[in-house]
């Protein structure tokens, strides 16, 4: 086919359809790389790419697509659904995006209190009391997850160790995650998982049925005085509890103590049951 050919059957050149779809040129070859917005014809020799007039429409899609920034990957989903499936991956992406951005609004309206000095206001609003909590025996998870991870790992780890605690004489305390490292969204801590128990040795032989390759183990947590303090069910999100964890190492400091172990959650509520203004969980770290 030669170039005349081309025009003859009324398909655009590059530039021509990038004018007609309001893009660039270059906008158009990455699309066809990725294979978004795939040529109607493509000279071999020259190697000019040739469009049709109405492909404009899904060239401007794409942009648009674009412009919400979503990913390459889920605009392909997207432009090759059917329209109610498409406009139903659009609502699930955007709602995504509006669970990310309320909690980046979040993490900003925080981080502006620390840079404004405002952090003892902050602080102020929790109160640090310590509990004095005995040696038990605890079936544990580990797992390295990243902070996104959480609201998800984190019930379902729980959730496994008490069907296992059932089979060792039942739950004799809170659960709580400990946190060897950070967690956030660059770094995957490890956190462990743990769900105190009655009877060790049924414990054991529990967490020896899982196999090794589900991380379940059992240990016995020392003796352990915590400085803590109790936050609702909101507060529990990110970021609204590091301010309560620095509000704990804040008290800490104050009162000439020293750390005794890595912080943890203790969680000692019904989570599904609680509404969002009721204590569901201390902050906590170990002291001396």
């Amino acid at each position: 086919m030669t170039e005349d050919d081309v025009v003859d059957k009324e398909l655009l050149t590059i530039g021509a359809f990038a004018s007609r779809a309001r893009l660039s040129a270059k906008a158009l070859r990455l699309y066809d790389r990725l294979r978004l917005l795939t040529p109607a014809y493509v000279d071999e020799v020259s190697g000019y790419r040739y469009y049709r007039a109405e492909q404009a429409e899904r060239a401007r899609l794409v942009a648009l697509l674009r412009q919400l920034d979503m990913p390459l990957a889920r605009i392909a989903d997207v432009v090759e659904a059917p329209g109610s499936d498409a406009a139903a991956l659009l609502a699930a992406y955007w709602d995504g995006a509006e669970a990310r951005f309320a909690s980046q609004r979040a993490l900003a309206d925080y981080l502006r209190g620390r840079l404004s000095g405002r952090s003892s206001e902050m602080y102020g609003k929790f109160v640090v009391e310590t509990a004095e909590v005995p040696e038990r025996v605890v079936l544990t998870e580990t797992r390295h997850v990243l902070a996104p991870e959480l609201p998800v790992w984190i019930p379902g780890s729980l959730g496994r160790l008490e069907e296992g605690a059932k089979q060792a004489g039942g739950v004799t305390g809170p659960s709580f995650v400990v946190y060897y490292a950070e967690v956030s969204m660059e770094s995957d801590g490890p956190a462990e998982a743990c769900v105190p128990v009655a009877d060790e040795g049924a414990a054991r032989a529990w967490a020896e049925q899982q196999g090794r390759a589900t991380g379940v183990k059992v240990r016995v947590e020392p003796p352990r005085r915590l400085a803590y303090v109790r936050i609702a069910k909101a507060q529990v999100a990110h970021p609204q509890i590091l301010a309560a964890f620095e509000a704990v190492e804040a008290w800490i400091a104050e009162q000439g103590l020293s750390y005794d172990g890595p912080c943890r959650e203790v969680y000692f509520a019904d989570w599904d049951a609680a509404g969002p203004e009721d204590a569901v969980c201390d902050v906590a770290f170990p002291v001396r």
